[in-house]
């Protein structure tokens, strides 16, 4: 389906496609459009679909990125004792979980039928995987007091994620992959910025690696205030950096420090404009920091966080009306 956009760069009139728009934020291209990939809470979205009489919202909305999930894998069974602080002995057995023809079927329908860019969504990288595992108070209690174990659970998290992905790699049609622990509260980190040097880099940079080898962009999803690390995720290659709550980091000074090495995706905010706020609030904030965020490239226009139902309708509709001007 040919959906190309007429905007003009330099001076002069070109055609390009979402997922082109999508590729020029990522490579800090400015263009007159600024694409937009807004998403919403596994409880909302059936809620906005009937709104729109739809079963797919990423095309009823326009949306720039299409997402699709992938085949992945989980823990068959967690022990009772597992969550308790003192860190175990084993690791419990895994399970797939998915299917790859599934899959594929997936990614064929949105190529022949979108011209968005195609992001597969794993979100849960090793951390996550660890703490939902042991409870976020157990896991970060093995990072201080039991690294050995700690790094033993990690490496094993490695070690399947780097099967997968391996996997889905080998499907051409994909252009990014999204990957992402939630590292930080709204104050800071939840562990000192040595403990996640030294045993959730390496892992992530494993990963990260693995993406690049096959030309694919990397997304990363944290909430909370990340900067202390903003720069090591910098060196390590990623691509887009998400969700940028404003509640949580400055997200002018983010521009300013990091905005021509990292695409924004976020930064609208979800805990008050969005739900409180007027339909009119949400539209100038929308435009104002898509004009602060996209200034030189580098920005697609989205929410801080999935768009949840405390958000009315009148306000999800200013959003996308400020986000396709």
């Amino acid at each position: 389906m040919n959906m190309e956009t007429n905007i003009r760069v330099a001076g002069k009139e070109m055609i390009y496609s979402k997922r082109e728009l999508v590729k020029r934020a990522i490579a800090h291209q400015e263009s007159e459009r600024v694409p937009y990939f807004i998403t919403f809470t596994q409880e909302n979205e059936p809620v906005i679909c009937k709104y729109f009489q739809t079963e797919d919202i990423h095309c009823a909305i326009g949306n720039y990125v299409y997402p699709v999930s992938c085949p992945w894998w989980d823990w068959a069974s967690v022990p009772e004792a597992y969550q308790k602080l003192d860190s175990p002995t084993f690791i419990p057995h895994t399970k797939g979980v998915g299917s790859y023809p599934s899959f594929e079927d997936k990614l064929k329908w949105v190529r022949d039928h979108t011209d968005s860019y195609i992001l597969v969504m794993i979100y849960g990288s090793h951390f996550e995987k660890a703490n939902f595992l042991r409870g976020i108070e157990g896991f970060l209690s093995d990072l201080a007091g039991n690294k050995k174990y700690a790094k033993n659970l990690l490496d094993f998290i490695i070690h399947k994620n780097m099967v997968m992905i391996e996997n889905i790699l080998s499907y051409d049609q994909i252009d990014g992959i999204l990957l992402g622990s939630d590292w930080g509260s709204q104050l800071n980190l939840l562990m000192s910025p040595a403990c996640w040097r030294e045993l959730i880099k390496p892992g992530e940079q494993m990963e990260y690696n693995l993406i690049k080898s096959a030309g694919k962009d990397i997304w990363i999803h944290s909430c909370g205030n990340i900067e202390r690390i903003i720069p090591d995720l910098v060196e390590m290659g990623i691509d887009v950096l998400n969700p940028v709550q404003p509640e949580a980091m400055n997200i002018a000074e983010l521009k300013r420090n990091f905005g021509s090495k990292i695409t924004f995706w976020g930064g609208i905010s979800t805990q008050q404009t969005l739900p409180y706020g007027t339909p009119k609030q949400v539209k100038e904030e929308t435009l104002s920091i898509r004009t602060k965020m996209s200034k030189g490239g580098g920005y697609i226009i989205a929410p801080a966080q999935d768009i949840q139902t405390d958000v009315p309708i009148e306000n999800v509709m200013a959003l996308l009306e400020a986000a396709k001007i």
